[in-house]
C-alpha cells in the first residue's frame, strides 16, 4: 500500500480527548465523528484534511481514554495514514482494528514538516518526504495485519475469512 500527501504535523501526546472530544461520544457514526476530529487541538482541521491525508505527530499519539472512535473520527475525516515517533499501545491496536494504517517512524516524525508532501510505501516501510528528500526506513507491518488493513479494518476480516474470500 502506498499513500502520498501532504502532511498535518502535531506534536507530543495527542490523546484522544483532543482528537475526538467527550461530548461527541454520544454517536458511534463515523461521519458525525469526522466533523468534530481535532476540533479542539485544530480549528483548521477539517479544512487541512481535504488536502492532507497524513498526519504526523510526536511521541505517545493517541494516549488517554481507550475509546475506538478516536481512530474512526481520524479514518472518516478522509486521513489515510498516521506517522508518529510512538503510539498509545490501546489507540495502535484500535486503528488496526478499524483499518486504519498507522506508523511508527522516530526519525521521520522528527524530520517532517506541517505541509511537507509525503510518499509512504507501507509494503516495503519506506518513508519518503519529497519536500526535502529525505528518506526513512520503518518496520512493514506482518501480512496478517497488512490483510486487516486492506480489508478496512477486524470486523471486515473476518467477514471475507468466513465467507472463504481473499482479503
Amino acid at each position: 500500500m502506498k499513500v502520498t500527501s501532504k502532511v498535518i504535523k502535531y506534536g507530543d501526546h495527542v490523546d484522544t480527548d483532543v482528537i475526538i472530544p467527550a461530548r461527541y461520544l454520544n454517536t458511534a457514526d463515523p461521519a458525525e465523528l469526522a466533523t468534530h476530529c481535532m476540533e479542539d487541538l485544530d480549528t483548521d482541521f477539517k479544512a487541512k484534511a481535504e488536502t492532507a491525508k497524513i498526519v504526523v505527530a510526536g511521541r505517545n499519539f493517541g494516549c488517554g481514554s481507550s475509546r475506538e472512535h478516536a481512530p474512526i473520527a481520524i479514518k472518516a475525516s478522509g486521513i489515510r495514514l498516521v506517522i508518529a515517533d510512538s503510539f498509545a499501545r490501546i489507540f495502535y491496536r484500535n486503528s488496526i482494528d478499524i483499518g486504519l494504517p498507522i506508523v511508527e517512524c522516530p526519525a521521520a516524525a522528527a524530520a517532517i514538516r506541517d505541509g511537507d508532501e509525503v510518499e509512504a510505501d507501507l509494503d516495503k516501510g519506506i518513508i519518503l518526504d519529497r519536500t526535502t528528500g529525505q528518506q526513512f526506513e520503518a518496520t512493514p507491518f506482518p501480512a496478517f495485519i497488512e490483510e486487516i488493513i486492506a480489508c478496512g479494518g477486524i470486523e471486515e476480516f473476518v467477514r471475507a475469512k468466513i465467507s472463504g474470500k481473499k482479503a
